[in-house]
């Protein structure tokens, strides 16, 4: 079903963002066999916007929508993860345009073990990915731009 914050946002330098109300996306991690933490990543269809990179389940918020809303919705849709399964933690904003009107939140969540997954027709894959090894897959720019930050989150919370 198409929500009502599906469309493109047009900023006044060109740039185009999807999510009429900006868009949120899951950073799910769960520990690996031996303790060490991963992330769940998605493998972006060649036809989408950014294909072939890899990046996380996500996508435009809806009006009624909170961004922790948004993100766990589009994962269900994207990669079949079930609400009930996972522990939100923390909100990061990782982009913004349009003089502040649109932004990116990408929602930390934690799952007690690597979950499996559905892939939509969105993904070419799903996969967990050991945190330290994320960076040397070929990202969508926007979770590339963001990683170094996120992953300091992501670090700075499992010493808590």
């Amino acid at each position: 079903m198409r929500g009502d914050g599906d469309g493109w946002v047009f900023s006044e330098d060109g740039g185009h963002f999807w999510g009429v109300y900006g868009a949120a996306g899951l950073l799910l991690r769960a520990p690996l066999a031996d303790g060490t933490p991963a992330v769940l990543l998605q493998h972006r269809a060649p036809w989408s916007h950014q294909g072939g990179t890899w990046g996380l389940p996500g996508g435009a918020r809806d009006s009624h929508e909170t961004v922790e809303e948004a993100a766990v919705r589009e994962a269900h849709e994207e990669a079949g993860l079930a609400a009930d399964m996972m522990t939100v933690r923390t909100t990061v904003v990782t982009a913004t345009a349009s003089g502040g009107e649109w932004t990116y939140t990408t929602v930390i969540a934690d799952a007690a073990e690597m979950l499996a997954t559905v892939p939509n027709r969105e993904s070419s894959e799903l996969r967990w990915v050991a945190v330290d090894e994320v960076a040397a897959l070929p990202l969508h720019p926007g979770f590339a731009a963001s990683w170094d930050a996120l992953r300091a989150v992501l670090q700075g919370d499992q010493q808590h």
